[in-house]
């Protein structure tokens, strides 16, 4: 038996591929486009919406970038004008000058310039003869008020160690002696009797004194003066009041 007659007795279908388009042709006719091609259309017209949109968005970017160019070119142009324009002086556009009126000169322009003369322009020598005139009441006023106030006098005290020649002296007529010294600025105050040793005793006596009126080394000169009773005075202690 040949090739071809084994081929035809045989069951198979060569055609099968044909039958089955022709089949998928028959239905697609009867209930529209397949699924899948349903959803390709969609996908499309989803692409298409998204693309118109995002033009209207970039026109409306586009648009907004322009206005925003257009602010800033203003903005320089004002910038570049107050740069060039003096500092403290506003633009002649923004204080509108009015021109002032140009006065006719006559026969009588020697009696403006008088005019003119007359006007203060620095202000009345009035006021600055009231102002000076207040400056030195205020003074006068301050002058006598440190003028009652009593002047601060340097004082101070001083204790006096006044010593005799022996323990026979009368300490009670060297008292007397110191005390009978009198200054302006000199003030005695209290005293006793210290004892030194070997009977002998010294007269230690305070006193209040003036710094510009009494001095120690004239106080202990007045006081050595009293020779038959004072062997020597020394200062024994000295504090400022």
């Amino acid at each position: 038996m040949s090739g071809l007659q084994c081929l035809a007795s045989e069951n198979i279908w060569f055609d099968k591929h044909s039958y089955d388009e022709a089949e998928k042709c028959f239905y697609e006719g009867a209930n529209g486009p397949s699924t899948q091609s349903s959803s390709h259309g969609g996908g499309d017209q989803e692409l298409v919406s998204r693309m118109k949109s995002m033009e209207v968005e970039n026109h409306t970017l586009h648009k907004v970038v322009a206005e925003m160019r257009a602010a800033l070119q203003k903005l320089e142009l004002r910038v570049a004008t107050l740069e060039k324009s003096p500092a403290g002086v506003p633009s002649p556009k923004a204080v509108p000058v009015n021109a002032a009126p140009v006065k006719q000169v006559q026969n009588g322009g020697d009696e403006d310039f008088d005019d003119d003369d007359d006007m203060d322009l620095f202000g009345s020598d009035e006021d600055d003869e009231e102002a000076e005139r207040l400056k030195q009441e205020r003074l006068d006023a301050y002058a006598a008020k440190k003028s009652k106030k009593p002047a601060l006098i340097a004082k101070s005290s001083l204790l006096l160690d006044v010593k005799p020649w022996d323990d026979e002296t009368d300490m009670a007529k060297l008292e007397e002696c110191v005390r009978s010294v009198q200054m302006d600025g000199l003030l005695w105050g209290a005293s006793k009797l210290v004892p030194v040793g070997y009977g002998i005793k010294k007269l230690q006596i305070t006193c209040v004194v003036e710094d510009d009126k009494v001095g120690t080394d004239i106080l202990e000169e007045e006081l050595t003066k009293f020779e038959d009773f004072i062997q020597s005075v020394d200062v024994a202690a000295f504090n400022k009041i």
